[in-house]
């Protein structure tokens, strides 16, 4: 059913009218605890949307529409085990990837956790095996090094969390993360290592990738040009679905990490996929930030919709997209450690709610669907695009996401951030009048702060998780499949038709701007 045949949507498109001229300053003004009546904690994490432009009657509507589009038993049905993937008739459980042993994660009857329970114990014992210099490679020498061959979701997770959790890092070790095809990516992360010293984790969960097997291919000559060909085994461990094509490309059984296809890949940070992750900082705190994805899980399926912050955060997003027409969102951690974080939630979102197709196979037709994400660390983003936030001619909604307290002991550094952070809100809230034209503020754009104590790994993990579950209530309410990408097939087929074309093989039809391209790389290449 299209939402816009619920009548919670008509009532909002109808109360979206009303409201349009209504300024956040003026509802400041007239409500002294609106901070207080539009904000949510959870534990140390604290969701502020009241700078966002709903009033208590938005909400209310809001949370009907939630109501209408059977929002709670879409939850209980995920949390099921239900084939809620159901362009590929999967379940969606990387949720149990989290859990506490004892959890009732089941398919079809098949308890998931004693398989998810031994790939933690796989991973802890490469882990450790690293972090106490025990792991050695073909030399003798102890592996310190470790380089993850992957892109997407096996890649953009792991990456963000290894970089946001440095300060966890463990001593004497690095980490590193290939993800393009362009062989300079490779080509220059591994100028600097010794191959007796270097472990690379190929992830995919197919491993039939081509960006993931060009680089993995490529990685092997480079070590076996330094070391022969007998290293490998010792130098390679792979995460997949497909351990046949792991051991082809001669990697030892017990090096291979088990994937499942209940485990979408933007979602896949929390199994064998972290390895990178459990390797820099170790097994323990790989597990704090499972703790962390677990206490939001828990939250998001026990809390009042209006209480709830994934919930809550997913409401306030369809409010911005689809009511006040807001097509492009920001997301802006004051945090330099989260530098990556944006360009993991483009995946997660955009790649998950990006569909023009609704669950019954139809145009989605009368509303849009995800907006488009983007997003750079603050300060830095308010001397790049912050000028288009306060005074350009398209409203964006934006997220701030910042840490009460540092790693570092420059507190004063650390206030002049947050200083920042909470200025450019209020700014952006606020405006401001001014006879000169080009000095004058619009105000009334949109935006929600999420603040914590500090980025610890429990931390990061409910922060993930938060998103996780916004973009499943999102894809609910819009009525769309959130955990396929049908999308991204079509261009991965017509390269591996060019591709023998740039090599010489006789071209085959293409567009006239195509066409031209590749004689253009035959003729000059």
């Amino acid at each position: 059913m299209s939402p816009t045949e619920l009548p919670a949507w008509k009532a909002l498109t109808a109360h979206a009218e009303q409201a349009k001229d209504v300024l956040l300053r003026d509802l400041f003004a007239a409500n002294a605890h609106r901070f207080e009546s539009f904000s949510i904690e959870l534990d140390d994490l604290l969701f502020d949307y009241s700078k966002q432009r709903v009033t208590e009657e938005t909400i209310r509507l809001l949370v009907d529409l939630a109501t209408e589009a059977r929002l709670g038993e879409r939850i209980a049905e995920l949390f099921a085990g239900a084939p809620v993937n159901q362009t590929e008739n999967r379940s969606v459980l990387h949720m149990a990837l989290r859990a506490s042993p004892d959890a009732p994660f089941q398919i079809d009857g098949r308890n998931l956790m004693p398989i998810v329970l031994r790939t933690r114990e796989k991973m802890k014992g490469l882990a450790d095996a690293i972090g106490h210099r025990t792991l050695k490679g073909h030399s003798g020498d102890p592996l310190t090094s470790i380089v993850n061959i992957g892109i997407g979701g096996s890649d953009l997770g792991p990456a963000m969390a290894t970089e946001g959790l440095r300060p966890y890092w463990r001593d004497g070790l690095s980490a590193h993360f290939v993800s393009n095809v362009d062989p300079a990516h490779l080509t220059e992360t591994l100028a600097h290592l010794d191959a007796r010293h270097t472990l690379f984790i190929v992830s995919s969960k197919t491993f039939t990738t081509q960006e993931t097997l060009l680089n993995a291919h490529a990685a092997r000559r480079w070590l076996v040009s330094r070391l022969g060909e007998g290293a490998v085994e010792k130098h390679f461990v792979a995460v997949t679905a497909n351990a046949q094509a792991a051991s082809a490309l001669g990697m030892a059984a017990d090096n291979v990490f088990e994937m499942w296809d209940w485990v979408g890949g933007r979602f896949s940070l929390w199994s064998a996929i972290g390895l990178p992750v459990a390797c820099a900082i170790g097994m323990d705190r790989f597990n704090e930030l499972l703790d962390g994805g677990r206490e939001v899980d828990e939250h998001f399926r026990a809390a009042p919709f209006e209480r709830n912050v994934p919930v809550m955060m997913a409401l306030v997003g369809i409010w911005c997209r689809n009511f006040l027409g807001i097509g492009s969102h920001a997301i802006v951690p004051y945090c330099q450690a989260l530098e990556r974080f944006p360009a993991f939630l483009q995946q997660l979102e955009m790649e998950s709610n990006g569909k023009s197709v609704d669950q019954q196979g139809k145009p989605v037709a009368g509303y849009a669907t995800a907006p488009v994400l983007w997003g750079a660390p603050g300060t830095n983003a308010q001397h790049a695009f912050f000028q288009l936030l306060h005074q350009g001619t398209d409203i964006i909604s934006a997220d701030f996401i910042a840490p009460v307290q540092s790693h570092c002991e420059a507190k004063e550094q650390h206030a002049a951030l947050l200083s920042n952070c909470f200025a450019q809100t209020e700014a952006l809230m606020m405006g401001r009048q001014h006879q000169d034209p080009t000095r004058a503020f619009s105000g009334n754009r949109p935006t929600s702060t999420i603040l914590f104590d500090k980025l610890t790994p429990r931390a990061l993990g409910r922060l993930i998780a938060l998103y996780e579950h916004k973009v499943f209530v999102q894809g609910t309410l819009w009525n769309i499949h959130s955990f396929d990408q049908w999308g991204v097939e079509l261009g991965k087929e017509l390269a591996n038709g060019i591709l023998p074309e740039l090599s010489g093989a006789p071209a085959s039809p293409h567009d006239g701007s195509t066409a031209g391209l590749v004689a253009r790389v035959k003729a000059r290449g």
